[in-house]
C-alpha cells in the first residue's frame, strides 16, 4: 500500500524502497504551509476549519528498526535507515500538518552521514509537527560520527518545521567538535521542545540557532547536559545568512527546567543578540577546564554568556530561579553579561558549594557591563561567593541598576562585593562577612 513503511527482509535490507528522491521532493513541493491563514470571516467563531487533501496512507508510528532496517548495534551505520524514517514522515505531512512518529527502541544507533535525523533544506516543505521517541536516556543513543566536523549536523531545520519534539534519547558526538543541530528560521522553524534527553560527547554546537525575526519557543524539560562545548550547547544568532544582522533580534522564551547540567568545559548559553530565556531548577556544574587558550573565550566556561552585537533591542530578558551553581574553577563563571539594557534576575540560587576553597575569595563568578539604559540586575534570597564585577561603559550617571535584597554573602561584606561600580549597586537586608 502506497505510504506504508517498506518491510523488511531477513538480513535486514527492504523488500521495497519508501520514497525515491523524486518522489519524495514531489510530495514535499505540495505540502501546505503550517502558515495561519488570512483574515477570518465575521462568523468565524461558528465555522469549522476547512481540511484539504487526503489522509496519507501508512503507520501513523513507524519503528526504526522493524520498519527501516536500523540495527541499533553500535557498529552498523545506521545512516540511511534513519534517513529513510525522516523521508518517511516527511511524505505524510497532510494540510501542513505531520502525522508521524518516529520510535527508536533501546539501543545505540551509529550515524556518520550529516542530515541523518533530519534533513529539511530551506525551500522544499512547511510544517507542523515532527516527534522523535526513544526508551529512555542511555537506552536509547545516537552516536553521531561524521568523516569530518566542520559544519557537520546531526538535524538541520532551514524554515521548514515548527514543533519539533524529541523524548527519551541521548546524543554522543563521536566525532569531536561535530554539531548536533542547525535551525534556520525567519519564522518558521520554532517550537522545539526536549524531554528527559541527554547529550554526551565533544561538540562545537548543541543548537546552533541562525536566521532573523523569529519567536522561537523552545523548551528543555529534566534533560541532562554533558559532554563539551567548542562554542555553546545552545548558541543563538550565528548570522551566517541573515541579510541583515541587526535584525536578529526576536530569539524569544526559551524554558529550562529540573535540568542537570553538567559538563566539562565550553558555554552552556550564549546569546548576542538578547533574547527572552527562563532557567528554573536544577544543579549546574562545569567538571573540568578548557583544554587550551581560545580567541572568544581564553580559558574560561560560562553557564550563561550574553555578549553585545548590534540589534535592535527587541527583548533583553534572563531569569534564574531555584538553582545550585557548582563553581570549582576561577575559570567557571556564572553569568558574563554585556547587554545594554532589558533585565537580569536570580532568584533562590546558591552558588557557594566551593566558597571555602582558596581561589574563591578572589573568583568572580558573576560579571556584567553596565550603560546607563542597563541591564537592569537583580538578586533575591540568594547565596554568593566571591565578588561581582562590574564594568562601567559610558556616564551611567550614579544611578543603581543593581539590587540584592536577603541574599548572604560568603567570602565578603556587602561594603566590599561589589567590584568595579560600587556606586551604582543597593544592598537591601544582605548579610556577609
Amino acid at each position: 500500500m502506497a505510504g506504508e513503511p517498506p518491510s523488511r527482509a531477513v538480513d535486514g535490507h527492504t523488500r521495497r524502497t519508501l520514497l525515491t528522491a523524486g518522489t519524495a521532493t514531489a510530495l514535499a513541493a505540495g505540502l501546505a504551509g503550517c502558515d495561519a491563514p488570512g483574515a477570518a470571516p465575521a462568523d468565524a467563531a461558528r465555522a469549522v476549519p476547512a481540511v484539504t487533501g487526503r489522509r496519507p496512507r501508512g503507520k501513523d508510528t513507524v519503528d526504526v528498526v522493524a520498519d527501516f532496517g536500523a540495527r541499533g548495534d553500535g557498529r552498523t551505520d545506521d545512516s540511511r535507515a534513519l534517513a529513510r524514517a525522516y523521508r518517511y514522515a516527511a511524505g505524510r505531512v497532510w494540510d501542513g500538518i505531520g502525522r508521524t512518529v518516529v520510535h527508536l527502541p533501546a539501543g545505540t544507533y551509529l550515524v556518520r552521514e550529516p542530515n541523518a535525523l533530519i534533513d529539511a533544506a530551506e525551500g522544499r516543505l512547511k510544517a507542523n509537527g515532527l516527534r522523535f521517541t526513544g526508551a529512555g536516556k542511555r537506552m536509547t543513543q545516537i552516536l553521531f560520527a561524521p568523516d569530518r566536523a566542520e559544519d557537520a549536523y546531526l538535524c538541520r531545520n532551514e524554515n521548514s518545521w515548527a514543533n519539533v519534539a524529541f523524548e527519551r534519547i541521548g546524543f554522543r558526538s563521536g566525532t569531536p567538535g561535530a554539531s548536533f543541530f542547525y535551525s534556520y528560521s525567519t519564522g518558521q522553524a520554532q517550537d522545539y521542545r526536549f524531554t528527559e534527553c541527554e547529550w554526551l560527547g565533544e561538540w562545537t554546537y548543541g543548537l546552533a540557532l541562525d536566521g532573523s525575526n523569529t519567536n522561537s519557543e523552545m523548551r528543555w524539560d529534566a534533560c541532562r547536559v554533558g559532554g563539551a562545548y567548542r562554542r555553546a550547547f545552545l548558541y543563538s544568532g550565528l548570522s551566517r545568512r541573515s541579510r541583515n544582522p541587526e535584525q536578529q533580534d526576536q530569539f524569544l522564551n526559551y524554558w529550562f527546567n529540573d535540568m542537570k547540567v553538567e559538563y566539562e568545559w565550553g558555554n552552556f548559553l550564549e546569546f548576542p543578540y538578547g533574547g527572552s530565556i527562563t532557567c528554573r531548577g536544577g544543579s549546574y556544574i562545569v567538571t573540568g577546564r578548557r583544554p587550551r587558550d581560545t580567541a572568544d573565550y581564553g580559558r574560561t566556561s560560562t553557564f550563561f554568556r550574553f555578549p553585545r552585537e548590534e540589534h535592535l533591542d527587541s527583548v533583553q530578558r534572563f531569569h534564574a530561579e531555584d538553582i545550585r551553581f557548582e563553581i570549582r574553577h576561577p575559570e567557571t563563571v556564572v553569568i558574563d553579561c554585556a547587554w545594554d539594557s532589558g533585565t537580569v534576575h536570580f532568584n533562590d540560587c546558591d552558588d557557594t558549594s566551593n566558597s571555602f576553597k582558596s581561589f574563591a575569595p578572589g573568583s568572580r563568578p558573576h560579571r556584567y557591563r553596565l550603560t546607563a539604559n542597563g541591564p537592569l540586575v537583580r538578586y533575591d534570597s540568594c547565596r554568593l561567593s566571591g565578588r561581582h564585577l562590574f564594568r562601567p561603559d559610558g556616564e551611567g550617571g550614579g544611578r543603581p541598576v543593581v539590587r540584592y535584597d536577603m541574599c548572604a554573602f560568603a567570602d565578603h561584606g556587602p561594603e566590599d562585593f561589589a567590584e568595579g561600580a560600587a556606586d551604582r549597586v543597593r544592598f537591601v537586608d544582605c548579610l556577609g562577612r
